[in-house]
């Protein structure tokens, strides 16, 4: 992925996470659905940064600016998980798994059990 995309302040991923929620999104809708919200012109000034960044493109309905993303969701959440593994775990996937299987203290459920299981054993195929 592009440097910039990689490089997104709190604010923006939460702006990016309602666009994504919506498919699409205008800056007064964005507003509505930031928690603590800045300002709306601030919010507009963050969706201009946004497209500089390559994530957003917008077009136009009227007066209003209607924003949609330019990656979509599944590439977005590689990308962002993959940053993860490297920033916490030193890009190991099972310290990472390890990790969250400590978080609920051990206890998976048997669905979750299998679909792990599965998982492995999809992997270990040549």
């Amino acid at each position: 992925m592009n440097r910039k995309r990689d490089e997104l302040s709190r604010r923006e991923r939460q702006i990016m996470d309602i666009i994504y929620a919506r498919g699409e999104a205008t800056a007064a809708e964005v507003v509505e659905d930031l928690s603590d919200a800045p300002s709306y012109s601030t919010v507009r000034a963050l969706l201009r940064i946004l497209e500089e960044k390559g994530v957003l493109k917008h077009r136009e309905d009227g007066p209003r600016y209607i924003f949609t993303p330019t990656v979509p969701r599944a590439k977005a959440s590689k990308s962002a998980l993959t940053r993860v593994l490297n920033t916490f775990f030193k890009g190991s996937l099972a310290n990472a798994v390890a990790a969250l299987v400590d978080a609920k203290d051990g206890k998976l459920s048997p669905g979750e059990l299998q679909r792990l299981e599965a998982i492995i054993k999809q992997a270990r195929k040549p």
